[in-house]
């Protein structure tokens, strides 16, 4: 008998009859033909190039196996579809979802070349298998190797998408610093344009000893100032507004914008005061002037490095987190990584306001790996902490040892998980998140890192306005 659905041709015939094709088959080289017999009647289906074989969503599932042609396996996803693989003749499939008992094909299969297959209904591939040791070792085989796959494919995926959420941030992160040191850059030519405008005249003045014993205090004052204690901003502007008052007086000029500059490094009237007894009010303009370009300057030379290193510190964060998978032995310093990801992160922490607690244990052991590192873990768990807190919360990062094990605890001030989804975190692609925000992947991937890659423990504790994640990691020995 034959039909024909869509695309599809199907005709149904005994499974006997298929003897001689499925003996070509790897994992069927062995069955003999009395062993077909349980299978009674099985669906040989083709499928012309470009069709459809099965569609993501089905509900009926099927043990497939191709006899020839060719066909690509995808999982479409919101933005596109991600490919899993390419079957040729020879390929079986189809058992994953019948051993898990999935509720629907998670998958799209169709055609790239001519293909015609061999199907079987579940009662039929559980005969095989119940039949046939050699056949059902097969299988399970092949199981264990796309299970593997597929869990490497989505830890990929979602470290991927994690860098793409983090990408924006990273930028803007980048870009303040950027952006800082290339306005310093510009005042500091100004300035330098200024300090060589005001020499020229100084040198063409003639000073006197007092005179220049004054400037080379004055100077070596602006070349050795440090910051001075933080002041509220009241007392900033009162400071300001008398400096200003007294400089105007001696007629100096820009007096508004000496102001700031002298009382920002700690100098009032007093300390300027030889300056105003040494210097006649013509050259005592520029000598002021002089001094507040000097100042400014090594100001902004301070404000480029500072611009530098925190670039420098976002680019050494990104490689730590981007290169922590490779797969070769080393000791992992937990602070230090658990920093990188806190700059990768910051971004976040600002826009929801939120502070930071580190309560770090002094003499922590490092973690020996040879796998997947802990960066993701740390960013997964902070980036549901984020979420959860409120505005303005803190979030407390707490290290300690207990034993031979470095313990790591994350907690916001979020209302907490509710009861009925916490023996569900950790399952893959629960997530309480709304529809398009969370993937359901982030604690089950947490999980699998911590105990498959670490053999370590992962807890926590959840009630309102408290909720804290306790990872347990063996130390290196």
């Amino acid at each position: 008998m034959e039909e024909t659905h869509t695309n599809l041709s199907t005709k149904t015939v005994p499974a006997t009859q298929l003897f001689a094709e499925l003996k070509q088959i790897s994992i069927f080289q062995q069955v003999k033909e009395q062993d077909l017999d349980c299978l009674g009647s099985v669906d040989v289906v083709e499928v012309p190039a470009g069709g459809v074989l099965i569609e993501r969503g089905e509900r009926e599932f099927f043990y497939w196996v191709l006899l020839s042609g060719e066909l690509r396996i995808t999982k479409p996803e919101a933005e596109g579809a991600t490919l899993l693989g390419t079957l040729k003749a020879g390929d079986t499939f189809g058992e994953v979802p019948l051993l898990t008992g999935a509720q629907s094909v998670p998958v799209h299969v169709e055609a790239t070349r001519d293909a015609e297959l061999v199907r079987m209904d579940s009662s039929g591939f559980w005969n095989l298998m119940s039949t046939c040791p050699v056949v059902r070792a097969g299988v399970l085989a092949n199981v264990g190797r796309r299970l593997e796959a597929y869990q490497v494919l989505t830890l990929h995926r979602e470290k991927l998408i994690s860098l793409g959420t983090l990408a924006a941030g990273l930028m803007h992160e980048l870009n303040n610093p950027g952006a800082a040191a290339r306005r310093a850059a510009s005042q500091l030519r100004e300035n330098l344009t200024r300090l060589q405008q005001i020499s020229l005249r100084l040198s063409e003045a003639d000073l006197t000893g007092e005179q220049k014993r004054c400037m080379a205090e004055l100077q070596e004052q602006a070349l050795n100032c440090k910051m001075p204690q933080a002041m509220s901003s009241m007392e900033q502007a009162d400071a300001e507004d008398e400096l200003l008052q007294w400089l105007e007086g001696a007629g100096v000029e820009n007096a508004w914008k000496l102001a700031p500059t002298l009382v920002q490094v700690g100098w009032r009237c007093d300390d300027i005061e030889c300056a105003h007894h040494a210097f006649p009010p013509e050259i005592l303009s520029d000598c002021l002037n002089w001094l507040e370009a000097l100042i400014s300057s090594m100001q902004l030379v301070g404000t480029i490095e500072e611009s530098i290193a925190r670039v420098t510190d976002l680019v050494v964060a990104v490689k730590k987190y981007a290169y922590d998978d490779k797969n070769r032995p080393r000791e992992i310093d937990l602070h230090d990584s658990i920093q990188s990801t806190l700059t990768i992160l910051a971004h976040k922490f600002r826009n929801k306001q939120l502070t930071v607690e580190k309560v770090f244990s002094a003499g922590m052991p490092t973690i020996k790996t040879t796998g997947t590192g802990l960066s993701q873990v740390w960013t997964n768990i902070l980036d549901n902490a984020i979420d959860a807190s409120p505005e303005g919360g803190k979030i407390t990062i707490r290290t300690w040892t207990e034993g031979d094990q470095a313990c790591v605890g994350i907690a916001d001030e979020g209302t907490g998980i509710p009861v009925e989804f916490r023996e569900h975190i950790f399952e893959p692609f629960f997530t309480t998140k709304p529809a398009g925000v969370g993937t359901g992947l982030g604690l089950d991937i947490v999980h699998r890192i911590v105990v498959g890659q670490f053999n370590g423990k992962i807890a926590f504790d959840s009630q309102p306005g408290k909720t804290e994640f306790i990872i347990q990691l063996p130390a290196a020995n």
